[in-house]
């Protein structure tokens, strides 16, 4: 195997810690197959705060806490607040419930929180409700968002896009542009967890809806991005070029000169301390009270392949835009136990490449 080209070697950018599985919500596709109740097994509050330590120490920049949902946890403040105070930018993807307070958006706001994340799934409230099982959420969700941006929190709404609500993606747009948002997630469904092989996209429909992504992207007062989805970077680019505006990768489109990827900037610590290299991408690389998170990300020959663009199979590997976009690994894995293989939600074909029939 050649070696990987030296992005994100030493550390992810992005480090999701999933604080606990407890969750009051019943998401349709969640990852985590979350319970109402906490595991006793989750990392403790001086573990979690270790962790922190550890990828600040590292060199990660971004961590993530995330769940179930952060805010069953009654020392969510404390570990923001300690994150914020060795250096870290702190992100949170609570669920919208009644734990999230006013009260408890103030003290997250004076601990430094640097970003909250709620999830937006229809634009209609019945829509979004029956996604996310609880009534109420929809209405819940711009509740948090309002509260959030009154005490001054940047904000950021998550979409989750499926064949039931990519219709719906320039409606949500123009609802959450009203809020004063930072940024736009749009979520390309990986079939792990409760997600069903029949909330996936075909390709031509995630190529379709990239290019309205983009095209809502040139007006809209907020910024947008994918997950699971590198290959919007490669419609961003083309729309570039069509325009003649392309100078630089980094400059143009805002982001690294590389994808953030499973493993590739990205890593997953769950509940008890498992390292994975993302939370979509369920292959066990270490433990956190074990291997460590430092070693577990530089040396586990699995984090090192997701690296290596040479190792990409099928269009992915013949494709002149690896480097910059290299697929969904954990689609690639959860559709063909490969996670190598090329990406199955990607309609580009490279020039001059022709498919085997049946390759993946």
């Amino acid at each position: 195997m050649r070696p990987a080209a030296g992005f994100f070697d030493r550390a992810p950018f992005i480090l999701f810690w999933e604080t606990t599985r407890a969750c009051d919500l019943e998401c349709k596709h969640c990852r985590a197959n979350a319970e109402v109740d906490r595991d006793p097994d989750e990392l403790t509050t001086d573990e979690g705060k270790a962790l922190l330590d550890e990828a600040k120490a590292m060199g990660c920049p971004v961590v993530v806490l995330t769940g179930g949902d952060p805010a069953k946890r009654p020392d969510l403040v404390e570990l923001v607040a300690h994150g914020k105070e060795i250096g870290l930018h702190m992100a949170l993807t609570p669920s919208a419930t009644p734990l999230v307070t006013p009260a408890l958006l103030e003290e997250l706001a004076e601990a430094g929180l640097a970003r909250l994340a709620i999830s937006l799934d229809s634009a209609i409230p019945g829509g979004h409700d029956g996604f996310r099982g609880v009534a109420g959420s929809w209405t819940r969700t711009f509740e948090i968002l309002k509260d959030a941006k009154r005490l001054g929190l940047t904000t950021q709404v998550n979409t989750s896009v499926t064949p039931f609500n990519q219709h719906e993606l320039e409606t949500i747009a123009e609802q959450i542009a009203a809020l004063e948002i930072e940024l736009w997630g749009v979520f390309f469904i990986v079939p792990t967890g409760r997600a069903a092989d029949s909330e996936l996209l075909d390709a031509n429909d995630v190529e379709a809806i990239m290019h309205r992504l983009a095209s809502i992207a040139e007006t809209a007062p907020f910024d947008i991005k994918t997950t699971a989805a590198p290959h919007y970077r490669r419609v961003l680019l083309e729309r570039q070029v069509e325009r003649k505006e392309i100078v630089g990768i980094a400059d143009e489109i805002g982001r690294a000169p590389r994808s953030v990827n499973d493993g590739q900037g990205i890593c997953f610590v769950a509940r008890n301390g498992d390292i994975y290299p993302s939370g979509f991408l369920p292959v066990h690389c270490g433990n956190v009270r074990e291997e460590g998170l430092t070693a577990t990300y530089r040396d586990h020959p699995f984090f090192k392949e997701l690296r290596d663009t040479e190792a990409l199979e099928g269009k992915c590997g013949a494709c002149s835009f690896r480097r910059v976009c290299g697929g969904s690994r954990a689609r690639a894995y959860a559709v063909h136990g490969r996670a190598m293989a090329e990406e199955p939600a990607c309609a580009y074909v490279p020039r001059g490449y022709e498919s085997a029939a049946g390759a993946g």
